[in-house]
């Protein structure tokens, strides 16, 4: 039975360089959970535990229908509430971080429905009540045109890869249209700060 591997399948998704670069981001399933809060925090922890948890017992239930896929990457959108203009990054970055927002997502195959997602869930938390795990749901995200960067290093100095797309959006005419939306490449607990690599991207018009 083959894997479906949504990196490879929507692979301009997934892979990024050093300069900026436009591309569409079509409509797709995401398994989701939001939060508030600093993302080295426990409840940041106990969400990606849940949606985790949530996403392998998804995959679990297809397998099953052999409809088997690869759990994809963490991705998070990010937000700080009152904030307008995203433009100086520094700024943003100085904002105490138990103010800021997140969402953090998982993409699902498209064959992957909210009834069986809810079902499945609800199934799964009555024989382990996991923290926060009731929380999870399946939502769809349409970014549509956008820009994004591949970051390598740690995640404090994400400030100077994102004044790179705030200069390319500048030099092409472009506005903010959405959060701003992180994918993780890369496993924090096994690989080095300086070699970290997240994709950077933000939806524009």
């Amino acid at each position: 039975m083959s894997r479906l591997d949504l990196t490879k399948t929507y692979k301009e998704l997934y892979t990024a360089t050093s300069k900026p670069a436009l591309l569409f981001v079509p409509p797709g399933h995401y398994l989701s959970i939001e939060g508030q809060g600093d993302p080295n925090g426990e409840h940041f922890a106990a969400c990606t535990q849940a949606l985790y948890t949530g996403a392998y017992g998804i995959k679990m239930h297809y397998k099953k229908m052999e409809l088997d896929f690869v759990v994809c990457k963490l991705e998070g959108l990010w937000w700080v509430n009152d904030v307008e203009n995203y433009n100086d990054f520094k700024e943003v970055m100085q904002i105490p971080r138990d103010q800021w927002h997140w969402q953090l997502l998982i993409r699902m195959p498209d064959f992957i429905n909210k009834n069986d997602v809810k079902n499945i869930l609800k199934r799964a938390y009555q024989k382990k009540p996991i923290q926060y795990f009731n929380q999870v749901y399946l939502q769809t995200l349409a970014e549509g045109q956008s820009i994004q960067i591949l970051h390598t290093g740690p995640y404090a100095t994400e400030p100077v890869s994102l004044q790179l797309l705030h200069d390319f959006m500048k030099a092409k005419g472009l506005t903010w249209n959405g959060r701003h939306h992180e994918i993780y490449l890369s496993d924090p607990r096994k690989t080095a700060p300086e070699k970290l690599k997240t994709i950077l991207r933000q939806p524009v018009k």
